[in-house]
């Protein structure tokens, strides 16, 4: 949302706005302003908890984000916020205010996201995240490729393990893989990923165990990536499930990782089919126990409405949907 746009100030009236309505006797007067650039700064240094990296992202100094707070205090006449050498806390009138400006920030999103639509043509700036390994190696070919069929966008994107807020944290769309939550956002569905197991024909060479049934694993050098210390397996094929706990040769936190160890002959990984798909093309890592592998894992782009979807949001989901087959379904 532009800063300069239509929604610069509105004046409230003709009565008087609450604030706080239930615990707070603060009240705008018919003259105050609704400052939305204000606002936005604001709920920028509540939801990244610094001053600093509220700057950061807004692209301006620490100190005019500190003098904007402080002069929205004065104008309020109520401290939103309790400053310290360590920490930035909220007092619970500036909680009532970040959830009442948040409301207002992103009704004034969705008003210039409906005009926008009329255009039809995708423009500005669109922000992503996904995670690290997914946007590493299937998100940056799709930003890549949009950006070269949509000249007036420009594009920031989080590649994160954390599960991003992306109302409250600005996002546009998130690709998510994996089962969503319940979160009240909207979702479209663009595939799923399917997993295999794989190892290097070196490894196989001189492995000598047989390797023909899942119970034949733990004879065999496993590379596993584990979640919080846990290392196991839960394959499927058909209707058959087999659960594998073993202590690996190797533990990972990060399926590139089990990749490359893969690739340099130390044991049997479970790795995404499109990645894996090369190297077997390549004769560089084998299929084994082909059937055998982990539930394949859904992905979507989430985003906050599909209602009044920004063209270019809109767009880029299309555009994902497209070039998931190409980039992952075709691999698989």
């Amino acid at each position: 949302m532009s800063w300069s746009g239509a929604f610069h100030r509105h004046k409230v009236g003709p009565t008087r706005a609450l604030i706080n309505g239930r615990k707070s006797d603060i009240l705008l007067s018919m003259n105050t302003s609704i400052d939305l650039p204000e606002m936005k700064v604001f709920t920028a240094v509540v939801t990244d908890g610094s001053f600093t990296m509220a700057a950061e992202r807004l692209g301006t100094d620490k100190a005019r984000v500190s003098r904007i707070i402080r002069r929205m205090e004065e104008k309020l006449g109520a401290q939103l916020l309790i400053r310290s050498t360590r920490r930035l806390n909220v007092t619970e009138v500036g909680r009532d205010y970040f959830e009442r400006a948040m409301s207002i920030l992103t009704a004034a999103e969705a008003a210039e996201a409906a005009v926008a639509q009329q255009s039809k043509e995708p423009k500005g700036l669109l922000k992503i995240t996904a995670g690290s390994e997914f946007g590493t190696m299937v998100v940056d070919k799709w930003i890549a490729a949009f950006l070269g069929l949509a000249p007036k966008v420009t594009v920031e994107a989080e590649y994160t393990n954390r599960l991003v807020d992306i109302i409250h944290e600005g996002f546009d769309v998130a690709i998510r893989v994996g089962t969503l939550e319940d979160s009240g956002l909207s979702a479209r569905r663009l595939g799923e990923v399917e997993y295999g197991l794989y190892a290097a024909p070196s490894y196989l060479g001189r492995a000598g165990a047989a390797l023909t049934a899942v119970r034949d694993l733990k004879h065999h050098d496993l590379i596993m990536k584990t979640m919080r210390g846990r290392s196991s397996w839960t394959l499927i094929n058909g209707a058959h499930t087999e659960r594998v706990t073993a202590a690996p040769r190797c533990a990972v936190n990060s399926t590139i990782a089990a990749k490359n160890l893969a690739l340099a002959g130390l044991g049997i990984a479970q790795l995404p089919r499109f990645m894996a798909a090369p190297y077997v093309a390549d004769g560089t890592l084998s299929s084994v126990l082909a059937g055998w592998a982990e539930a394949p894992a859904p992905v979507h782009a989430v985003f906050a409405s599909s209602r009044y979807m920004d063209p270019k949001v809109r767009s880029f989901v299309d555009y994902c949907l497209r070039a998931f087959k190409g980039t992952v379904g075709n691999a698989q």
